[in-house]
């Protein structure tokens, strides 16, 4: 039996403690590392905590759930994956938080691995994904944490929230299927879903702007019945480097209530070719903004409508 080990590292500017807190807070992990789709906390019992991650492996969305010990003092985070996906048989490993100097740190992501039956055309597969996988995460930690200074004017969060005289299964419902958005919201063009794994949906769809202009856009959700979908956008429009979010159900006194959450990083490069020489972070902010929660409270609005429209 081949159980393969390897290693990748990267040397960032900043603290190792900044480093080993930013790999510790899995809640911030699609912000952080491009693959990743969406992590949910499990069960969480002193250092030993138990996550299950969605995320793409070579272009294609998988989920997996990982068992995690974290070592503050040692800057050590051990993984191992509880219940892998074919063609992996077994996963884990190790991120480990190197002090070079007080402003500089190295970041060492060690894995172990094994194919289903062995196979090496699975193991193949497994060493591309996770060599892409991790050149891509390290790369993206490296920035995240060099900026994470001069990202808090860039990155920023919102929500946008109905009331409902509903049922909550059928307000998620609505936007569950999203297969009939363009029957059902005047602003989506055309769809293309796909949700080949149960609960893990590919979305791509053409959206109409206030201007009369299509944009394509391409997101992985992950769907909880029928209390939320977690998403992260993969094809961004030019203003956003990052957009992540999720749709929440709850019921509350009088119906549900249905919010549509935002979480945004500005792409600063593209602020003055898009609105102009003389537009601030802060125009783009209010112009990125307006635009997602125009288009989140159209949605919520049908969804409204159609929930009330079922009691």
């Amino acid at each position: 039996m081949t159980t393969r080990e390897v290693e990748h590292d990267i040397t960032v500017t900043a603290p190792a403690e900044t480093a080993f807190r930013l790999l510790a807070e899995v809640a911030n992990w699609p912000r952080v590392f491009p693959p990743t789709i969406h992590v949910e906390q499990v069960e969480r019992s002193g250092r030993n905590e138990r996550i299950r991650i969605w995320a793409t492996a070579n272009g294609e969305p998988k989920n997996w759930t990982s068992r995690r010990v974290l070592d503050p003092e040692g800057l050590r985070i051990d993984f191992r994956q509880e219940l892998s996906t074919p063609p992996v048989a077994a996963m884990g490993g190790a991120w480990v938080v190197e002090p070079v100097s007080p402003t500089e740190s190295r970041i060492r992501l060690l894995h172990d691995y094994r194919a289903v039956d062995d196979d090496p055309g699975g193991l193949e597969w497994i060493d591309q994904a996770v060599d892409r996988n991790s050149r891509s995460e390290l790369a993206a930690l490296k920035v995240n944490v060099e900026l994470a200074h001069a990202a808090a004017e860039t990155t920023f969060s919102f929500e946008d929230t109905v009331l409902i005289e509903g049922a909550a299964k059928d307000a998620y419902d609505f936007v569950n299927e999203a297969h009939l958005w363009a029957e059902r919201l005047p602003h989506v063009a055309k769809v293309r879903l796909a949700e080949d794994t149960p609960g893990l949906q590919e979305l791509e769809m053409d959206t109409r702007a206030k201007d009369g202009s299509v944009h394509t856009t391409k997101s992985y959700r992950v769907t909880f019945p029928h209390h939320k979908i977690a998403y992260k956008q993969v094809t961004l429009p030019a203003l956003m480097t990052l957009h992540t979010g999720y749709w929440t159900f709850a019921e509350v006194d009088g119906g549900v209530a249905a919010s549509s959450q935002h979480t945004v990083v500005l792409d600063t490069g593209n602020i003055a070719r898009i609105l102009g020489a003389d537009a601030t972070v802060a125009d783009a902010r209010a112009y990125v903004h307006t635009a997602l929660s125009t288009n989140s409270r159209a949605t919520l609005g049908h969804a409204k409508d159609y929930a009330e429209g079922r009691r």
